[in-house]
């Protein structure tokens, strides 16, 4: 239990935070102010934000718990990022800047047609809301429920939920965007200082290297591991990476807030740089709970249970304090960008002649319906195994039809409208046919990793042969369609431009850079 003091530190922090994020909803005027905080974003900002939104309490709970039962296989999500963002910044970003789009489903309709839009568009709102919306007040509340026992997990997601959407209802993206920079900060604190706190308690760095078991200690996990076995993260893992990093609304809809290309790629390449401390931060104190806390009964308990049991009063309440905020910028992302969606890709197409001040209220409107149904269904997660399998076996059997969808209409300028729409509907039901196999049935067993690289293969010979076959062409050719592709004569050119940029603000070498800290992490760990 925590002091009245630690109470304090938690009531006081998150009344800053709420405060904070209503004092910019006076800024919010038209919908690119409300969803996109003007375009005007930089590149700290972005960084900072981007991993708000992802290492939040969800973040802490389960790659803790995952270290905890599994070993620190898990942090190969978290290195793999570091290669998908710089994909990102190289082939993808510039085209969606250029673009100008609010959505991610807007682009997905600029390069294929309609149809894919409003498939899309249901995809990610189903995901955020549930995988990334629920798990947030899921892990958020098991923390509360740790320091209150006996509170129902219902109603400390309602109570978590409800502080969250008051600032986000009113202020948009740009109170949100404020808020993450603040919690990023106080978010990366706290986790070093449980780290450091753990490892001391375990007896230092050398005696968790070892008294762990080694297997708990590698990265690199036989063909057969139950977590990340070695096919599954050379070919699942960055599918996923893909799909979350470079296609999901919650993610994106920071990069497209930026003022420029510089601006967003140097935000982006901020938050990979910051997804590498994380095997040292929210990882390995997992570890560390093997030798301090061996009897946890489950493993997302983990990570409260280090900040409960090993932090002093006072420091326990403002490790909560930022925890509870966590969570309350997680489901702040979420909200936004669901709220982004249903306004921007369903509302204003339903009604394109609303003014700026209906279209702003229906998205107040959509973000208060997807937290109602966010907080129902976060109790539900209780009855998962673990949270970190459960985010990362929905992601396996839903997603592979929309990377196929971005890569190959990125790479690719055969893929047609009609290549498109059959790979919307077939690898859906394909992805749903697999699922009931192999979770629901368990006819089948194989990892959600193989899931992932097998339907993804699957939807792109459907892409491709239906794309062939079709007669009907993606709408927009010529220029407008040629702007959404990767082009090499863009690429030299660019090349020829940064010859004149001062080598540290050059962004292929700071991702040159980045991808040698984290070959040596990988290797280190192998």
């Amino acid at each position: 239990m925590i002091s009245r003091v630690d109470w304090l530190v938690v009531a006081s922090y998150v009344a800053l935070l709420v405060a904070n994020g209503l004092r910019w909803s006076r800024l919010n005027t038209t919908p690119e102010d409300y969803f996109l905080a003007a375009r005007a974003a930089r590149w700290p900002t972005i960084g900072l934000a981007l991993i708000a939104s992802n290492i939040s309490s969800t973040a802490l709970v389960g790659l803790a718990g995952a270290a905890f039962a599994t070993g620190i296989s898990a942090y190969n999500y978290e290195w793999m990022a570091v290669l998908v963002l710089v994909f990102f910044c190289i082939f993808l970003l510039p085209q969606l800047l250029h673009s100008r789009v609010f959505t991610m489903p807007e682009f997905l309709e600029r390069r294929y047609d309609g149809r894919a839009r409003r498939w899309f568009t249901l995809l990610t709102l189903f995901l955020n809301v549930f995988v990334d919306g629920a798990g947030a007040l899921y892990s958020g509340a098991l923390v509360c429920r740790a320091l209150i026992p006996g509170a129902p997990l219902w109603l400390l997601s309602c109570v978590l939920a409800g502080a969250a959407g008051i600032y986000t209802i009113i202020g948009g993206l740009r109170a949100v965007l404020r808020t993450e920079v603040i919690q990023a900060t106080v978010l990366i604190s706290g986790a070093a200082l449980v780290s450091w706190t753990a490892l001391a308690r375990a007896g230092g760095w050398h005696a968790v290297m070892t008294q762990v078991d080694p297997a708990a200690l590698s990265l690199i996990r036989p063909a057969g591991d139950a977590a990340v076995p070695w096919p599954g993260l050379l070919a699942g893992v960055p599918l996923l990476g893909f799909y979350y990093w470079c296609t999901n609304q919650m993610i994106v809809q920071r990069t497209l807030s930026a003022r420029d290309l510089d601006h967003g790629r140097s935000g982006v390449l901020l938050a990979g740089l910051l997804k590498l401390p994380v095997l040292f931060l929210m990882v390995l104190p997992g570890t560390c709970a093997l030798l301090l806390f061996p009897g946890v009964a489950h493993a997302d308990l983990v990570y409260p249970t280090l900040i409960v049991g090993l932090l002093p009063a006072g420091l326990v309440g403002l490790l909560v304090a930022g925890f509870v905020a966590a969570t309350m910028t997680a489901v702040a992302s979420m909200l936004n960008s669901a709220s982004a969606l249903i306004t921007m890709d369903m509302a204003r197409r339903a009604g394109p002649g609303r003014g700026n001040a209906r279209t702003v209220t229906i998205g107040r409107i959509s973000t208060g319906a997807c937290l109602l149904v966010a907080m129902l269904w976060a109790p539900q997660l209780e009855r998962m195994p673990s949270l970190w399998q459960y985010l990362q076996a929905v992601l396996a059997y839903a997603v592979p039809p929309v990377v196929a969808l971005f890569l190959s209409g990125l790479f690719w300028r055969g893929a047609s409208a009609a290549g498109a729409y059959a790979t919307c509907v077939l690898g859906t039901l394909l992805g749903a046919f697999m699922f009931l196999l192999n979770v629901v049935l368990r006819v089948t067993h194989l990892h959600f990793l193989y899931v992932a690289p097998l339907l993804f293969a699957a939807d792109v010979v459907i892409l491709v042969v239906a794309s062939r076959r079709g007669a009907r062409a993606a709408p927009g050719a010529g220029a407008a369609l040629e702007a959404l592709h990767w082009s090499r004569n863009a690429f030299a050119a660019e090349t020829v431009r940064l010859a004149a940029v001062p080598w540290w603000r050059n962004y292929r070498l700071q991702s040159l850079v980045l991808l040698a800290l984290t070959a040596w992490i990988v290797i280190a760990f192998r």
